[in-house]
């Protein structure tokens, strides 16, 4: 049996890639050589939680100029702003991202995952499939109310600081200061470790 040979031929199961297409990835090129460091904070306490956290992961990592860089370990903790048992505990997760996407199209992104997992917005503190919330935007301090920054709260809350604390032990949150001080501050109680449960980083 002879090989088919090509010499002299194009391979016919090449196909011209169109130059527009050639421009968009060249142009994607260019702004991913600058991308932010964004930290962003994942919490789930209705339906297959594990699950959803990690299906919110992956389709953020798919977001064209968005790549996923860090995942922290999984916390269980009590809902917040509500009566003690009257909602499902929460999983609770943080991420760091590098993304050329400017905050408002995070933003967007962020709610387009939650309406994709049936995110409900009935009630403020209400139980939900999904919420991601953008916790720090590089260096950026805004009190644009469409979406303040960094997260308001954050700088309160032991269920965004200790997961950001695990996977970045020198970071520090914008206008407040380092997390580990605000951690000490605040404590880790209700903070459950889940150490039977685990996140994957997107390949």
């Amino acid at each position: 049996m002879t090989a088919f040979s090509t010499e002299g031929q194009s391979d016919p199961t090449v196909q011209p890639v169109p130059a527009s297409v050639v421009e968009q990835v060249d142009a994607a090129d260019i702004t991913l050589s600058n991308p932010k460091r964004a930290v962003l904070s994942l919490g789930s306490n209705l339906g297959n939680r594990l699950e959803t956290l990690q299906g919110a992961i992956d389709a953020l990592e798919d977001t064209p100029g968005l790549r996923v860089k860090a995942v922290s370990p999984v916390y269980e903790t009590e809902p917040w702003g509500v009566a003690p048992g009257s909602q499902p505990s929460y999983f609770n997760a943080v991420i760091v991202v590098k993304t050329t996407l400017p905050p408002s199209s995070l933003l967007e992104r962020g709610q387009a995952i939650e309406e994709a997992f049936d995110r409900v917005r009935e009630e403020r503190w209400g139980p939900r499939t999904i919420d991601v919330d953008i916790v720090a935007y590089a260096d950026v301090v805004s009190d644009d109310p469409a979406l303040t920054l960094p997260h308001p709260r954050a700088h309160e809350r032991a269920f965004v600081l200790v997961p950001w604390h695990d996977i970045d032990p020198g970071a520090q949150l914008p206008g407040a200061g380092p997390v580990a001080e605000l951690l000490a501050g605040v404590g880790r109680e209700g903070v459950l470790p889940r150490a039977d449960l685990e996140l994957r980083l997107p390949e």
